[in-house]
């Protein structure tokens, strides 16, 4: 290379170092999701080199076939446990900003259920929930509560908000910490200037806290959202998708669909539904919160 000019050398070597990164991103990447499109339009089992083009079928069964589309109702609590999660992690996040004594170790303790192994946090919440001497309905009894006891994995009408408080709980810390984040990046100078204005607490949450964290909820509820559509690994764990389906999620069918049925083509196009649902999702709350914002 010494015949080349230092501009020459200086593009080759930054080719260089960008193409490995680029290369591996096509390879681990951008053809694996495209291999996955194609094959979503295909019958293949998993293991044969012999199938056949479907065209649109496989996306045709998932919708008609209530037992696929359809256990998306099942991941309504989760959306509801993730709103009521981000509120929560939201009021703790203010609470812990403040000039509270001991506000670090509180910190520690919310966010330790997050780094927690999800099959141990699994199996510590089985002994919580389980009907004869589960911890749960053992405090209902000695509270005198034991019209309240319940069989929490085996109801069908509880099964996933019982599974969908074991998400608020394990990941309300996480989310915290992000709010938490966020409120210490803005500028002390503007409560400053708004308690000199005469605004009382309520009056800078709602005018000044809540519109600046307004990208971080954004983030959050997404994070939420697509987390409630990919539910697989609690009710995987706990209840194997029982009492009677009741508990089974999407994910949790694209792989029962896959690994179970050797239905590979029928599971990349429920892969290739998924995606789409949270890009959906995706769009349709940046839509609606910039709306809010430009109003």
């Amino acid at each position: 290379m010494s015949g080349l000019s230092y501009r020459t050398q200086r593009k080759l070597i930054l080719g260089t170092f960008l193409a490995i990164p680029l290369l591996m991103l096509l390879i681990f990447t951008y053809y694996p999701a495209v291999r996955l499109v194609y094959l979503s339009f295909t019958d293949w089992n998993g293991t044969s080199s012999d199938y056949s083009f479907l065209g649109l079928d496989n996306y045709k069964e998932i919708f008609s076939n209530p037992d696929l589309f359809g256990v998306f109702v099942h991941q309504i609590p989760y959306v509801i446990g993730g709103i009521l999660q981000n509120a929560i992690a939201l009021l703790f996040a203010i609470i812990l900003n403040s000039k509270l004594r001991g506000r670090n170790g509180f910190r520690v303790l919310l966010f330790l259920p997050f780094i927690m192994n999800g099959v141990a946090v699994a199996f510590m919440f089985q002994y919580v929930f389980d009907t004869t001497e589960g911890s749960l309905n053992t405090l209902l009894g000695y509270l005198g509560l034991g019209s309240l006891q319940q069989s929490w994995l085996g109801n069908s009408a509880l099964v996933n908000y019982t599974l969908a408080s074991i998400s608020v709980w394990r990941y309300m810390g996480y989310t915290m910490i992000i709010y938490l984040g966020a409120l210490q990046a803005i500028p002390g100078d503007m409560y400053e200037a708004a308690r000199i204005d005469g605004a009382g607490r309520w009056q800078v949450l709602w005018n000044l806290t809540l519109p600046s964290l307004s990208k971080i909820i954004q983030l959050n509820m997404f994070l939420t959202l697509s987390g409630a559509l990919s539910v697989f690994d609690l009710p995987f764990v706990l209840t194997k998708g029982g009492p009677v389906g009741s508990s089974e999620t999407f994910l949790f069918k694209t792989i029962q669909t896959a690994f179970q049925f050797n239905n590979f083509g029928l599971a990349s196009a429920m892969s290739v539904v998924l995606l789409l649902l949270t890009l959906l999702i995706l769009a349709a709350q940046n839509l609606a919160l910039s709306r809010k914002g430009a109003e």
